[in-house]
């Protein structure tokens, strides 16, 4: 099992400074959030935060929990997370999701809050990326978008492309079987038992051409500073049912002073 931290709280420079923190400390991957106006939360352009991580950090993995690309033109997506890649070496990974309506960036602004246009500018998003990351001529005629065909140059140094982790609500058939088609889940559930079920479902349907092609399975929770044997105790029932990353992370009251005794206390090894 890999080990990934959420960096919630400071401003640019202090995450960046965290992420050097983490790196240091053992952790295997430094996150970010994807998130334009919740409440009065103080936010910042995620992909400002993750080339700030970048510049200071040379081994764990970035990426956000999670992006949403429903709000987003998939050709801009597509020239930011290649510039990231690029910048970090091969280090990017790109969860994502249809995206909270909690936040202001969708209906406040006029993007659309409906599930089922979401979740199809979601799968037309991930096809786009997944064709203009190639570096050969790609065109596309979908339901939302559509434009002849295009070169984008230089690839992200990652082949065949950037990892894809998609958000999967378990047990829904239609969220799942987008799931299979990319390179990991991020679970929505702290249920062994449904670890277990979601391990099981990806081993049983993912397609025969996909199956020697790596696939992570994503958990996320949060484990004490100040108790590695809990941390430990904690995290390893999902190790032992096939989860792949576990992602920590203090969603209710984080603070920069908070998230540093975190991250130097080191991820919680099995």
């Amino acid at each position: 099992m890999r080990y990934g931290i959420i960096v919630n709280a400071g401003d640019p420079h202090e995450m960046a400074d965290l992420a050097a923190e983490a790196e240091a400390a053992g952790w295997d991957g430094v996150f970010y959030y994807d998130a334009i106006a919740i409440g009065d939360a103080e936010l910042y352009d995620p992909w400002v935060v993750l080339a700030a991580m970048a510049m200071r950090t040379e081994r764990v993995r970035l990426g956000l929990i999670v992006a949403a690309p429903a709000r987003r033109r998939p050709w801009k997506l597509a020239r930011e997370t290649m510039t990231i890649d690029r910048l970090s070496g091969g280090r990017l990974v790109l969860p994502v999701g249809l995206g909270t309506t909690d936040d202001q960036g969708f209906g406040g602004v006029g993007e659309p809050t409906d599930a089922k246009t979401r979740a199809e500018l979601l799968d037309e998003t991930l096809a786009i990326l997944d064709g203009l990351w190639s570096g050969e001529p790609f065109a596309f005629e979908g339901r939302h978008y559509r434009f002849p065909s295009l070169t984008f140059r230089p690839t992200p140094v990652q082949r065949p492309r950037i990892p894809i982790w998609v958000v999967g609500a378990w047990p829904s058939e239609r969220s799942m079987r987008r799931v299979l088609r990319w390179d990991g889940i991020v679970t929505q559930t702290d249920a062994v038992g449904e670890v277990t079920a979601i391990v099981e479902y990806v081993e049983r349907e993912r397609p025969a051409d996909l199956r020697d092609q790596p696939f992570e399975i994503v958990v996320q929770g949060s484990t004490a500073a100040d108790d590695p044997a809990r941390a430990s105790e904690t995290v390893r029932p999902y190790a032992d049912v096939g989860a792949t990353w576990w992602i920590d992370a203090d969603w209710e009251a984080a603070t920069v002073d908070s998230v540093r005794r975190r991250i130097q206390a080191g991820p919680p090894g099995i």
